[in-house]
């Protein structure tokens, strides 16, 4: 019997593999295509010959673990200790998983904001757990109404993804605290904050989860080192929650994957001392304004991105198709590949849109907006 029938092959993997066959430019996979900065490699180089590849404490490589935390104190003013408070996991999507298979246990069940991530459900239904999907608005803000008409006695955790994939959109302050409203009222809940684009936004600052003193002590914030550095394939992501929850999420760590990669960990702890993470920033919105001014002049209509590197589009003055075949129409005939939107949500909603990643070289993005263009 399996825990996940409903699981197929990923959108991500069929898009990208239809994108081969026709040859088509890959937008549709969010990971960047342009070479990681020349001081990491650098380091790389030279920590590889050096005595570092045995196993790292459990929670992590204790000078990463410091650095973090310095980087944590001055974006978030939050003073974490690294004994207690932190943890090191093999990507975010395994600190995700870990959260989720630590606290939901059979018959509780787990708000997931639609349109979400696809690693939020599986992980929900491996644990035994119910995913209560919620709509966001069709401008993606959230909706509370429905938000807090999905909370029964059984809400054990709710996911918040910020700023968001596959939309591009962050939470303004006056949100979050319209939820910190209702969760006050259920004390019951946990958070799993899911903030791996954290240092990639434009339109306003993201709010951490880190600063909200009236969450923080039933919280957990998820983080990427593999997006924030462009370094997707490292999976070195991070953890920090209260010393009450942490205790009880290395518990499942501990037997899920021991300890990460000691050659990243080791890496990174000396990038951090030289890597700018407000020039991260800078440089994707640059990608972000030369692909909206690229698409400017298009049929498709571009939704706001206030952070994360993707663009959501709207195609419903080009065709009436449902997104799943224009996305694979607009592979075939047209050879650009992207994301249809619907795939993120539970009941398949389709407003028509598309996700394109532009963590991609400007040579990448300008021979993908000539192909758009010409629809």
């Amino acid at each position: 019997m399996s825990k996940l029938p409903k699981v197929t092959t990923s959108i991500f993997s069929v898009m990208s593999q239809l994108a081969n066959e026709h040859g088509a430019i890959n937008l549709s996979q969010g990971f960047p295509n342009f070479p990681v900065d020349e001081r990491l490699l650098q380091i790389s180089e030279r920590l590889i010959r050096e005595n570092i590849h045995q196993y790292t404490p459990m929670a992590g490589l204790p000078s990463l673990m410091e650095k973090i935390a310095l980087l944590t104190e001055k974006n978030y003013q939050r003073k974490v200790n690294i004994g207690t408070e932190m943890l090191i996991t093999a990507g975010a999507t395994q600190g995700v998983f870990t959260t989720i298979n630590t606290f939901v246990t059979a018959g509780d069940e787990v708000l997931i904001l639609d349109p979400s991530y696809d690693s939020y459900e599986p992980s929900v239904l491996v644990a035994g757990g119910k995913p209560v999907r919620v709509s966001l608005n069709h401008d993606y803000s959230p909706n509370f109404n429905t938000i807090e008409d999905a909370i029964t006695l059984k809400t054990k955790l709710i996911v918040i993804n910020n700023p968001h994939n596959p939309t591009g959109r962050i939470w303004t302050e006056s949100e979050i605290e319209n939820l910190e409203a209702i969760l006050e009222k259920y004390l019951q809940i946990l958070i799993l904050s899911d903030e791996v684009y954290e240092y990639i936004s434009f339109s306003h600052p993201h709010i951490s989860f880190n600063t909200r003193p009236k969450l923080i002590e039933r919280t957990i914030v998820a983080s990427s080192f593999g997006k924030s550095l462009h370094v997707t394939g490292w999976k070195v992501g991070y953890l920090i929650a209260p010393e009450k929850l942490m205790y009880e999420m290395k518990k499942v760590h501990q037997f899920l994957v021991f300890s990460v990669n000691s050659f990243s960990q080791n890496a990174i702890a000396e990038y951090l001392d030289v890597v700018d993470f407000s020039e991260v920033a800078k440089m994707y919105k640059a990608k972000r304004d030369l692909f909206q001014s690229l698409l400017k002049n298009s049929r498709f209509e571009l939704m706001p991105c206030d952070g994360t590197y993707f663009q959501v589009v709207n195609y419903n003055k080009i065709s009436n198709a449902n997104d799943v075949d224009f996305a694979k129409e607009l592979i075939t005939k047209h050879g650009v590949a992207s994301i249809p939107i619907s795939v993120f949500y539970n009941d398949a909603t389709d407003r028509q849109m598309l996700r394109f990643c532009f963590a991609k070289t400007d040579e990448t993005l300008i021979a993908a907006a000539e192909k758009l263009n010409q629809i």
